[in-house]
């Protein structure tokens, strides 16, 4: 399984879940970030595309698992399969458009081209070249072998021994399907997606959206003064400090937020046309939701490890990594697929104005994130211990009528999750020893490593 590439420190001294310890090297070593491409992104389910990116047959989409460029194609009986964009004969892109419609893929290089499903079917010269010598059915492009469908997003893994996609989400799902199945038609993407390069490691992104509510009011402070036609505004957007809000944690995926009306909420956000609409037809949420859950499910989400979206801005992205001290952001604004073209444009341009490239949010979350990058340059802030113990002690399961390991919305419990994740996965404890281990925490047993992965 392993590449050989040695992970300095001894991963064990460099996080420290349970008692709220990370060590910034993490985030900027580059033999640690070639082990997170094989031993985190090679064993986990990854976003590949919505069904609305797919309409038709032989729609698809060009995107990413880790650093791996695939196709992830609707075939002619409606299913959807993905395979490595690498033609087999000199490695390149067997197709360089983002996406499109297409019955066939052909390598710009030699021409080798493939089907729908990534099989080679046509070498040119084939005759002269290869004598007819050539096994075709040998040299296709390597199949993402396991695709999940949930609620019309599709996920994949090049792994084996990863759960199914159903037991991988856990308690999640409860937070998940919050966006996901609100609605009888389910969501659409507005066409396009936002790519944009920020200058950080794909941890703090991924890590933010799982668990930071802390920094709102700090970091947004200007963004929602400036949004606000009355400064004094600020204060609906900023719940007091006795407003209740939670924050989950599970199987290192994240959600949290304040408890709000999602009415309210939509009205100080969206304005009333918006807000009207959705109390027109709120009966179909609570039908598919119950009263309770669109109002405790509303802000920052991350399916570990890097697929996160917004409840309360429409915004789902991937924070793609480029090495240890970069990542390309894609983007998508998500509607309800059965709202009118009126609804469907006014929340495009409200999530574009909030979440974009030069959305007044998006931009504060980029310097901040830029800027610790920038600091950790330093070999003394490399060498410092981060503290991540905020509501440590304090998690209870199952609480509050929300399912999983919680929190106060201020904590950092789905940072602790998050990280402690990932450092399962970079220890190559296989995923039923990490059951086991979910399993030991669950029922309150001690869950250390193995003494082996220890002293590794």
């Amino acid at each position: 399984m392993s590449s050989g590439v040695a992970v300095p420190g001894g991963l064990q001294q460099l996080v420290e879940p349970d008692r709220g310890y990370v060590n910034p090297v993490i985030y900027t070593d580059p033999a640690i970030y070639q082990k997170e491409l094989e031993l985190v992104f090679g064993r986990s389910w990854l976003f590949l595309a919505h069904r609305s990116q797919l309409p038709r047959a032989g729609s698809f989409v060009q995107t990413y698992m880790g650093e791996d460029p695939v196709l992830v194609v609707r075939q002619r009986d409606g299913s959807v399969k993905a395979f490595l964009n690498q033609c087999r004969h000199r490695g390149m892109r067997i197709c360089r458009s983002d996406q499109g419609v297409s019955k066939t893929f052909t390598c710009s290089y030699h021409g080798w081209g493939y089907d729908l499903e990534g099989n080679l079917v046509h070498v040119p010269k084939e005759s002269r070249a290869y004598r007819d010598e050539i096994d075709k059915t040998r040299w296709g492009a390597l199949k993402v072998p396991r695709i999940a469908e949930h609620k019309g997003f599709y996920f994949g893994t090049w792994s084996d021994d990863v759960p199914e996609f159903e037991d991988y989400l856990g308690d999640m799902a409860y937070y998940f399907d919050a966006v996901a199945g609100a609605w009888d038609d389910g969501l659409e993407f507005v066409g396009g997606t936002a790519k944009w390069v920020i200058d950080t490691n794909w941890k703090f992104a991924s890590e933010q959206f799982a668990s930071d509510m802390y920094h709102v009011p700090i970091s947004h402070a200007s963004a929602m003064i400036a949004l606000s036609e009355d400064p004094r505004a600020w204060a609906a957007g900023d719940p007091p400090d006795e407003a209740p809000g939670r924050q989950f944690a599970g199987n290192g995926h994240g959600s949290g937020g304040f408890w709000r009306s999602h009415l309210e909420h939509a009205e100080f956000s969206f304005g009333p046309e918006y807000r009207d609409w959705l109390a027109a037809n709120q009966d179909e949420i609570h039908r598919n939701l119950g009263a309770d859950r669109p109002d405790k499910v509303l802000a920052h989400n991350t399916i570990f490890p890097n697929f996160s979206w917004l409840g309360l801005t429409p915004t789902m992205r991937v924070w793609h990594p480029r090495g240890p001290g970069q990542i390309e952001v894609w983007a998508w604004t998500y509607v309800p697929a059965g709202a009118p073209d009126r609804i469907k444009d006014l929340i495009r341009r409200v999530a574009q104005r909030q979440f974009s490239p030069a959305g007044v949010f998006e931009t504060d979350d980029g310097e901040n994130w830029t800027e610790i990058q920038l600091v950790l340059r330093g070999y003394k802030a490399r060498t410092t211990t981060f503290n991540v113990q905020m509501g440590l002690g304090h998690e209870e399961r199952d609480s509050h009528g929300l399912p999983g390991l919680s929190n106060d919305v201020y904590s950092e419990t789905a940072a602790r999750g998050f990280y402690q994740r990932w450092l399962e996965l970079m220890s190559g404890l296989t995923w039923a020893e990490i059951g086991e281990r979910e399993a030991a925490r669950r029922a309150g047993e001690p869950a250390a490593l193995p003494r082996e992965v220890q002293k590794a």
